[in-house]
């Protein structure tokens, strides 16, 4: 069965994005780095049971928002956790989402967003969306309340 594997292109740091997620992800290792002339040139590495493979091409791609690496939260803590590792050095954004320092855009989104977002009633899903749609990083507890209140 074929896998998919995403595959990020860095202008030269490669292997230092690598080594930094795998200091934000407890469940995380570095399954290769190859070199060509005494430089990386690719690294493979896991986060999460998710595969990446990196590499240092250049600079001629730059990230954009056109695609991002999706988080899934259990608990307000990982959501605050994530949101400040992974924005040190980039940006914060709306709606849960951020740009590292490296330029790769994620989405840190707490797993009650999407319950509380399907609910049937649509006046309690349209106003945790209202909700979310107010937020930089996403509180758990202001779209509980949103929904409580709809």
């Amino acid at each position: 069965m074929p896998t998919i594997t995403p595959f990020l292109w860095f202008d030269s740091q490669a292997e230092e994005a690598m080594n930094y997620y795998l200091s934000i992800f407890k469940n995380s290792k570095v399954l290769s780095v190859n070199r060509a002339d005494g430089k990386v040139l690719t690294v493979t590495f896991e986060l999460e049971g998710q595969k990446f493979m990196a590499l240092n091409g250049g600079p001629h791609f730059k990230f954009t928002e056109a695609i991002s690496l999706f988080v899934n939260c259990e608990t307000q803590q990982e959501v605050d956790e994530m949101w400040e590792k992974l924005s040190q050095g980039g940006e914060k954004g709306r709606c849960g989402w951020l740009k590292d320092r490296f330029g790769l855009w994620w989405q840190i989104i707490p797993s009650a967003l999407g319950k509380l977002m399907n609910d049937p009633d649509p006046r309690k899903s349209q106003a945790v969306f209202q909700a979310m749609m107010k937020m930089n990083k996403i509180v758990i507890r202001d779209l509980e309340r949103a929904y409580a209140g709809a």
